[in-house]
Formats: structure tokens, sequence, C-alpha cells
């Protein structure tokens, strides 16, 4: 039984550090026996969370466009992997701008009780966050965590394990790091062998 590994690149530079990272990730997914995919958020057609408050009420959102397709996309994947590089030490206006979209499934699942994931569905579903940054720090990355983590709550899926490459000003990009592109490789390898894991326990 296949499994599905969803790639959601965050950031809106085409083929940069990040989309790199997010690439190498999926080979190692895909040679491990993944179905993979990829999207670019900065190509899709959608907008902001509008701050309505109409979907604590329907659990559905007004906003007619892109975000709640790929967001059912994403219900349907095994696994996701959502890269996006640091900017002003948190995530892109791009990727923040589609998390606040998941709203209505806050909803639905603290307010309205209509979605709920069991420990066995958590288990079965795994999300990874890949990332690049220009500084040498090792607190770069802290802010991006806990939108990260409410993303992937949000949709059940268990928080694999992060990938990170920092210092990317002085390595002159991702691929002049001497390990990056190869953990990353491999930590695809590992979240995709631990999908088929489950499936098959």
């Amino acid at each position: 039984m296949s499994i599905r590994i969803l790639g959601i690149s965050g950031s809106p530079r085409r083929r940069g550090n990040t989309e790199t990272l997010l690439d190498s990730f999926l080979e190692g997914a895909q040679e491990a026996g993944a179905e993979v995919e990829k999207v670019i958020l900065k190509n899709m057609d959608f907008s902001a969370c509008h701050g309505c408050n109409a979907c604590h009420k329907t659990g559905d959102c007004v906003v007619k466009d892109e975000a709640p397709v790929l967001y059912d996309r994403i219900l349907a994947a095994d696994g996701i992997a959502v890269a996006s590089p640091i900017y002003s030490m948190g995530i892109t206006a791009q990727l923040k701008g589609f998390i606040d979209r998941g709203q209505y499934l806050w909803a639905r699942k603290l307010m309205l009780k209509t979605l709920s994931f069991s420990d066995e569905h958590v288990r079965r579903h795994k999300a990874v966050f890949i990332s690049t940054a220009g500084q040498n720090n090792p607190n770069v990355f802290d802010a991006a965590f806990p939108a990260i983590k409410a993303l992937f709550n949000g949709c059940g899926f268990e928080y694999f394990c992060n990938v990170t490459a920092d210092n990317m000003d002085e390595f002159g990009g991702i691929k002049n790091h001497p390990t990056a592109l190869t953990d990353a490789y491999k930590k695809g390898q590992e979240m995709a062998r631990a999908l088929l894991r489950e499936r098959e326990a």
C-alpha cells in the first residue's frame, strides 16, 4: 500500500535554498517508497484570513479560494513536509497567511466538536518542518516553531522532526553546505519508512 507525502514550499523565491532542501527531502522519501508531490504557495490564489469568525458557527471558511482546497489535500496525505526560509526571525508571509486560513479546522475541533483525530490517526500521519536561515544563530528558528506546530496539530499530524540549516550567508547557499542536503535526503527516507511501518502494523 502506497503512502503520499505532500511538500509545501512557503518561500516566495523559486528554487532557492529552502525549496532545494525540500526537494532533497522529497527525493529521499520517494526513494524509500513514498509517492511525493510539491506545492508552491506563491503560485496559489488565496487571501489572508478575514477574521470574521463565521467559521466558529459554521465550521466552514467564507472565503472561496485555493486555501481550503490545499487543506483538503493535506488532510488526505499521509505525510507533509512544510518548508519556509526564516524572514525577520519567523516564517514567510505566504506560509503564515496560509496557516491562519486553517482557522475553520480549529473551529471544527475545539468549538463545534465536529472534527477529531484519534491517537492512532496522529501516529500514522507525520509532518516535518524544513527551513534555512542566513544567520549563524542557534535561536534563529525558534520563533517559527509555534506556528508550524499549530498547523501540524490542527491537521492531525505527528511532528516528526525539523530539517534546518543556518549560516547560509557564510556558506554561500545550500549547495555549499557540507551536510544539509544529504541530511534532508536521509530524513525523507526515515519519515517515509516510518509511515510505511505504521501502515503495516
